[in-house]
């Protein structure tokens, strides 16, 4: 079964990115807290578009790919979560990503356990990790907290990183 381009939570769509996303990523995109562990540094508006680009490319090289996440109740786009496996990554990975004011109210949480399920559904083979720099405390928590479990730490891009590998069935189910 393909992997499906939008798919709904009790709170949450996640969706493919449009144009009109890319304000909404900005935010997390441009705040240094959001991307201390990734990119190091806030990005430009045009760095926020060509990331999300790059998302929506990754759908056309993969079949899969990062989804915009929307708040139902108000339509608002909190940030970003799906599948990534870039050429250099260890194994393709469940990422996530939302702005500052949407952190501590569990839509991150949410959004991973929907993409848990909808890639054991659609693409059972992909052993799915999180590729998380051994100081994100709030990431490594949330990891855990959708079942996922240390592996080991590798050294990358000058960082020591942690692979957490993600249950290959539901959480409950036996």
């Amino acid at each position: 079964m393909p992997v499906l381009l939008q798919f709904e939570t009790p709170r949450l769509i996640l969706r493919q990115f449009t144009d009109a996303d890319w304000p909404a990523l900005h935010a997390h995109y441009s705040d240094l807290e959001c991307t201390q562990f990734t990119f190091r540094r806030a990005l430009s508006e045009g760095e926020s578009w060509r990331a999300m680009s790059s998302m929506l490319g990754h759908w056309v090289l993969r079949g899969y790919g990062p989804y915009a996440i929307e708040e139902k109740a108000t339509g608002l786009v909190l940030g970003t979560a799906g599948l990534w496996y870039p050429n250099d990554w260890p194994a393709p990975e469940i990422k996530w990503a939302l702005s500052r004011a949407y952190w501590g109210q569990g839509f991150a949480s949410e959004a991973v356990r929907g993409i848990q399920a909808m890639a054991l559904e659609c693409v059972p083979h992909l052993n799915l990790i999180s590729f998380i720099h051994s100081d994100n405390a709030p990431s490594i928590q949330l990891a855990q907290a959708v079942g996922a479990t240390l592996e080991k730490e590798v050294e990358f891009r000058g960082g020591q990183w942690q692979i957490y590998r993600h249950p290959k069935q539901r959480l409950g189910d036996d």
